[in-house]
C-alpha cells in the first residue's frame, strides 16, 4: 500500500484544546492515518521508510479535511439577487427546479464537488435532485459525500423528489458505494412543502435503511409565524411531534429558534448545520450559535447553495462564522478560532455520523486532511511559539484559494493546488453549458405558463 509524510508542517489536528505540532508530520498508510506528531518522532517510525512519498508542508497549516454539512449543487450563481427567502424561492429557485434534468443535475454536482476540493472540502452532504448522477460524480472525483434527496408532497411542489426517490436512491448507493465514502440519506425539502404523512414516511426510511435523515428549519420568521398559524407548535417542536428528531438528524439554519427548541435539539442529540454566509445574504437572522453550543447542540458548517453564497469556501465560512457572532452577541471573544475550525472539521463530522471516520488528524482515521499555504503577505506575520498564531490565518486571513493540498481516503485529490481527478477547465465548460440550458427551459416554461 502506497505510503505518505507530509512532513514539517503546521499540524493542528483538532483533537481537543487549543493545541497544534509546530512543526508536525502526518504519516498515512494507504487510507488511513498511522502517525501524527513531532517531526523526528514521525520521521524515526519504521513506516515513514525510504520507499515513502514525501510531501513538504513547510510554512503550510495542516488540517483535517473540511466538512460542509449543508449544500445544494446548482447553476443559478449571481442570478438570484436581493430578495427575501421565500421571494426568492418562488422566483428563481423553484422554477429552476421544474426546468431541472438529470444531465444538468450531475453537471451541478460535478461543478460544485470540484470546486468544494480545491477550497480543502473533504466531505459534502449535499441536498439536491437526480442524485444517482451527483453519486457518480462524487465517486469519481474521490470526495465523501453524504447525498440527500429534496423530497416534497404538499400541493404544487411534486416537481421535487418523493418518498419513492429517495428509496430509489438508498437502493441504488447503497452501504458500500466508494468503500462507503458516498452514501445517501432521507431528506425532507422543507416544513411548508411536506405533509405529516411525508415526515412519518421519511422516518420509516430513515429507520429501514439505518441512516441519517436532514432537512431545513426555521430559517426565518415568516416560517416560525406559519408554524404557530398552522399547528400551534414552533417548528421544532412540530418536528418532536412528528418524531424526526434524533442523533441522526441534521436539521439546517435554526437561525429562529427559543429556549425550549434549543433544549430540544440537545435533548435528543439533533445536530444543526449553520449556514452564516447564506443567512446573511438573505437577511434570514442570526442563528444562536453559541446558545446551542453551550446547550451541547452539535454545530458543523455549511454553505448553503452557491446561488445563496456565492461560493462554497469553507474557510471563508469560519470567518463569517466567527464575526457574525461577535457582532450580533457584542462580545469580541464569541467566535473563538478554534471553536470555529472545530465547527467546520469535527463537529461537522459528528453532526455526519462520521466522527469516526473522520475529522481529526489522529492514528486510525482515513486519511482526510488538507494543506494550507501561510506564506502569503496576507498571512504574515506568521508566528510561532507564545505568539502561535496559525489558527487565527486559518479563520481571518486564509481562503480556499490558499489550499495546496487535498488528500481523501489517503488519496491525493489536490496536488499543489492542481486537481488529479478532474480538468477544472472541462467542468467550467460544462457546467456553463448546463446552466444556459437550464435558463433557456426556465424561460420556456415560463413562457407556457
Amino acid at each position: 500500500m502506497a505510503r505518505t509524510l507530509i512532513r514539517n508542517g503546521i499540524v493542528l489536528p483538532m483533537t481537543g484544546g487549543a493545541a497544534g505540532l509546530d512543526p508536525g508530520s502526518v504519516l498515512i498508510d494507504g487510507d488511513t492515518i498511522v502517525a501524527v506528531g513531532p517531526v523526528d518522532a514521525v520521521d524515526a517510525d519504521p513506516r515513514a521508510a525510504p520507499d515513502v512519498e514525501v510531501v513538504d508542508a513547510t510554512g503550510h497549516a495542516v488540517i483535517p479535511g473540511l466538512h460542509n454539512c449543508h449544500m445544494h449543487s446548482g447553476l443559478l450563481r449571481g442570478t438570484a439577487e436581493s430578495l427575501s427567502l421565500w421571494d426568492w424561492l418562488r422566483t428563481y429557485v423553484d422554477p429552476a427546479h421544474r426546468a431541472l434534468t438529470p444531465e444538468i443535475a450531475r453537471a451541478a454536482s460535478l461543478h460544485c464537488y470540484a470546486e468544494g476540493l480545491l477550497a480543502g472540502t473533504t466531505s459534502v452532504m449535499d441536498m439536491w435532485r437526480f442524485m444517482d448522477g451527483s453519486a457518480a460524480v462524487a465517486e469519481r472525483l474521490g470526495i465523501r459525500a453524504t447525498l440527500v434527496p429534496y423530497v416534497a408532497d404538499e400541493a404544487g411542489y411534486d416537481y421535487f423528489e418523493s418518498i419513492d426517490s429517495n428509496r430509489a436512491l438508498l437502493e441504488s448507493v447503497g452501504a458500500d458505494r466508494a468503500a462507503g465514502r458516498v452514501r445517501a440519506w432521507v431528506g425532507l425539502e422543507h416544513l411548508l412543502y411536506c405533509t405529516e404523512e411525508c415526515f412519518a414516511a421519511a422516518q420509516a426510511l430513515a429507520e429501514e435503511f439505518d441512516t441519517g435523515l436532514h432537512t431545513h428549519s426555521s430559517e426565518t420568521t415568516w416560517e416560525v409565524e406559519q408554524s404557530l398559524a398552522r399547528w400551534g407548535l414552533r417548528p421544532v417542536e412540530l418536528f418532536k411531534q412528528r418524531g424526526i428528531l434524533g442523533p441522526r438528524t441534521v436539521i439546517a439554519h435554526c437561525v429562529w429558534l427559543d429556549d425550549t427548541e434549543i433544549e430540544l435539539l440537545a435533548s435528543t442529540g439533533t445536530a444543526v448545520a449553520h449556514c452564516p454566509c447564506s443567512n446573511m445574504k438573505l437577511a434570514s437572522g442570526v442563528a444562536r450559535v453559541a446558545d446551542l453550543r453551550a446547550g451541547g447542540v452539535v454545530v458543523g458548517l455549511g454553505t448553503d447553495g452557491e446561488k445563496e453564497n456565492n461560493n462554497l469556501d469553507m474557510l471563508e465560512e469560519t470567518k463569517f462564522a466567527s464575526l457574525l457572532e461577535k457582532v450580533a452577541t457584542l462580545d469580541p471573544t464569541g467566535g473563538d478560532p478554534w471553536d470555529v475550525l472545530r465547527m467546520a472539521t469535527i463537529d461537522g463530522a459528528k453532526a455526519l455520523g462520521l466522527a469516526g471516520t473522520t475529522g481529526s488528524l489522529e492514528p486510525g482515521k482515513r486519511g482526510d486532511l488538507v494543506t494550507i499555504w501561510l506564506g502569503g503577505l496576507h498571512t504574515t506575520p506568521l508566528l510561532h511559539g507564545h505568539h502561535f498564531n496559525a489558527a487565527a490565518h486559518l479563520v481571518f486571513s486564509a481562503s480556499g484559494r490558499d489550499v495546496r493540498d487535498v488528500w481523501v481516503d489517503g488519496r491525493r485529490l489536490v496536488a499543489q493546488g492542481r486537481p488529479t481527478t478532474f480538468d477544472a477547465d472541462a467542468v467550467r465548460a460544462e457546467s456553463q453549458a448546463a446552466a444556459e440550458e437550464l435558463f433557456e427551459r426556465r424561460e420556456r416554461l415560463r413562457a407556457d405558463e
